[in-house]
């Protein structure tokens, strides 16, 4: 992935076993979802491994329900010496009522990962990898 571009990174249907028990589609499911999208972005970088360290405020714009194309689009947009900041927007495909399919934006979320080894001590960032990947 280059600076500048948000790029597919995650794609699932929710499914009923996705919901709570009011039959809604669960946030932290579609945190999850967030998460592992970002840290797709985010390997790119650190391809051994990362760790999420935190996730910045997520609002819900509008609900998911099941049958709904989930799809998490991530754009890496810092690195530090041992960290990747990530942008992540979550948008559904929809089937209306009028059997049109509509893309709706559902939520977003600043992901920031660290770049850690096997035993998950931190490991410095590639100069190599963030120079081709534009940083």
């Amino acid at each position: 992935m280059l600076k500048g571009k948000f790029e597919p990174r995650y794609k699932i249907v929710a499914m009923p076993s996705h919901t709570n028990p009011a039959g809604n589609i669960f946030g932290g499911w579609i945190l999850s979802c967030i998460d592992l999208a970002g840290s797709v972005a985010a390997r790119e970088l650190a391809p051994e491994r990362v760790v999420t360290i935190s996730m910045q405020e997520v609002i819900f714009k509008e609900p998911v329900f099941i049958g709904d194309i989930v799809s998490c689009y991530a754009e890496v947009s810092k690195v530090g010496t041992t960290s990747i900041t990530v942008q992540v927007e979550v948008v559904v495909e929809r089937l209306t009522k009028d059997n049109v399919m509509s893309c709706i934006p559902v939520t977003e979320a600043i992901v920031t990962y660290v770049s850690v080894d096997k035993e998950g001590n931190k490991k410095p960032i590639s100069q190599e990898l963030k120079k081709l990947r534009g940083f």
